[in-house]
């Protein structure tokens, strides 16, 4: 044996000695440094894909070269301060520390003064607030005196504030009529709790489906399917809890296509998603083919109805011709949906609802090792202000079944006239097949971007899409009454545009192109992250 292995260190060192000992230290070292960067690419490309990871890779490389970098560096400080434009000043004058003396009672008049200084919101905003008339009287001066007889307390503390507590459950159980629990298809364990807004309900129920999955199917990797409409909170739930995230594209109608969420179920995929109706365009996802999916793999289904969860339900009394999309759905796992928005109750308040307890319960975090005690916690927040939960519930109360039904009328009727007002202009067309109160519009004749602009000096606050490019207002009780002044606005910046096509001092459509037509979609969430850092 020795022998053996003396002859093979021999015929070993006789075929390397004709190399450089260089040669010999460096091409292991190159062969780990090739290995490392295949590894990388076949880890981008699973993640991002092909395309986009060869994308990544050029500009990664693209970046090395001398001044590219600081040229890229210094392209971007300009659009942020384009971005910002005028902001910077106004912060030179923010508080940065507590006055020395306190202002008392004085501080009342100093937030009125502020307050008067922000912008005409009234009936010319894009979703935002979906409370009808004067902050003073009605239903917002209601809410406003609910919320303030409960503004001190807290339903971390049940035993003290049972009033809240009961609020909730109250809050919850309503939603949960409205979708679908009373309906035998449901099973009859629809559960839920409130949360600070869509954005929170849908974290926790990308959360909870995670890990019941993980249980349920010990899916170890989790991955979850998303049409590219669905919102960004999805984005955010695959960054916080370290989720893989295929976006797919929406179908003609802008609507998830099931046949390509098919194509991306795997033995790691524990959630898919519909909206009911996506933010960008108003359509309402096929929810029962996607139920149906969902049910023969065995995996969960979220809907998102923070738009659409206290309209829908009350367009269906109503007679509009709906598809189904709550619990009645079978294979639908979970539902979000806001009571903030058409709701009207107060600025953070939503509903996460689940299909039965089982699901629920990874919800919660119970800790039973702290020194201050047993824990458990239904939500990400601890502490939760019970003013907002008193709010929702007098909302509701108040309102009743009849107060939403004349509500989801007046705003049904006014997206429709909206939406036929745009259909009329020739320069413009609707994008998709709206299904509710959102009426996205885009053009191939005038740049939309601009026109957008327009509007903005005109007062209005619209919302700019991409993929393709446009436009949208999501209408509420604020545009009931303003519908004509809209669609003049528009007729007239669309005009405007067309007459005096370019970019207007100002005006931000050269960001919103650029940022559109840019490949490097790496480069620009650098961009939103920098104008995000200088904001706050």
């Amino acid at each position: 044996m020795e022998g053996y292995v003396a002859d093979l260190r021999a015929a070993a060192n006789a075929s390397l000695s004709r190399y450089e000992p260089l040669v010999l230290v460096a091409g292991p070292l190159l062969a780990l440094l090739v290995a490392w960067v295949v590894q990388s690419l076949l880890s981008m490309v699973g993640e991002k894909g092909a395309k986009a990871a060869a994308l990544g890779f050029i500009m990664a490389l693209v970046k090395l070269i001398p001044g590219v970098k600081s040229y890229m560096e210094a392209e971007k400080k300009k659009v942020v301060d384009k971005l910002q434009s005028g902001d910077k000043s106004k912060k030179d004058s923010w508080r940065t520390e507590l006055p020395g003396a306190g202002l008392g009672e004085a501080v009342l008049e100093k937030l009125h003064e502020d307050k008067r200084k922000d912008v005409m919101w009234q009936g010319k905003c894009s979703g935002t607030v979906y409370i009808g008339g004067s902050e003073c009287e009605g239903h917002f001066n209601l809410i406003n005196e609910a919320y303030s007889m409960f503004s001190h307390t807290n339903p971390l503390h049940q035993d003290i504030f049972q009033s809240v507590a009961r609020y909730e459950a109250e809050v919850v159980a309503m939603t949960a009529a409205l979708l679908g629990s009373k309906e035998k298809s449901s099973g009859g364990q629809i559960c839920g709790n409130m949360t600070s807004g869509g954005t929170e309900s849908i974290l926790l129920a990308v959360k909870s489906s995670r890990d019941y999955m993980r249980m349920k199917k010990g899916i170890s990797n989790p991955e979850m399917i998303i049409p590219e409409s669905a919102h960004s909170a999805y984005d955010k739930a695959a960054q916080y809890f370290r989720i893989k995230i295929w976006r797919v594209r929406v179908n003609k109608d802008f609507q998830a296509d099931v046949k390509e969420i098919r194509r991306y179920v795997n033995k790691n995929t524990f959630l898919i998603v519909g909206s009911a109706p996506g933010f960008p365009h108003g359509v309402i996802d096929p929810i029962e083919e996607l139920g149906g999916l969902a049910y023969k793999y065995g995996i969960c289904l979220h809907v998102d109805l923070c738009l659409g969860g206290f309209v829908l339900p009350f367009a269906r009394k109503l007679g509009y011709p709906l598809p189904p999309f709550d619990f009645s759905v079978r294979g639908v796992t979970s539902i979000s949906t806001d009571v903030h928005k058409y709701g009207l109750a107060p600025k953070g308040t939503s509903v996460v609802l689940y299909r039965n307890h089982k699901i629920r319960k990874h919800q919660f975090v119970a800790v039973t090792e702290w020194s201050g005690g047993l824990y458990v916690s239904p939500t990400i927040a601890g502490s939760r202000p019970g003013g907002l939960i008193a709010g929702a519930w007098a909302a509701m109360m108040s309102l009743g079944l009849e107060g939403y039904l004349e509500n989801t009328r007046a705003i049904m009727e006014a997206t429709k006239k909206i939406q036929r007002g745009i259909e009329e202009i020739p320069e413009l067309f609707v994008i998709g097949r709206p299904d509710m109160t959102v009426v996205a519009f885009g053009s191939d004749d005038v740049n939309i971007f601009e026109v957008n602009d327009q509007m903005s000096r005109r007062g209005w606050h619209l919302n700019a899409l991409q993929r393709p490019n446009g436009l949208h207002i999501c209408v509420t009780l604020q545009h009931v009454s303003a519908v004509d002044d809209f669609l003049k606005d528009l007729k007239e910046s669309v005009s405007t545009v067309k007459e005096n096509p370019g970019p207007i001092t100002g005006g931000l459509a050269p960001v919103y192109g650029a940022a559109g037509k840019m490949p490097d979609r790496g480069f620009v969430g650098e961009l939103l992250i920098e104008y995000m850092d200088n904001s706050c």
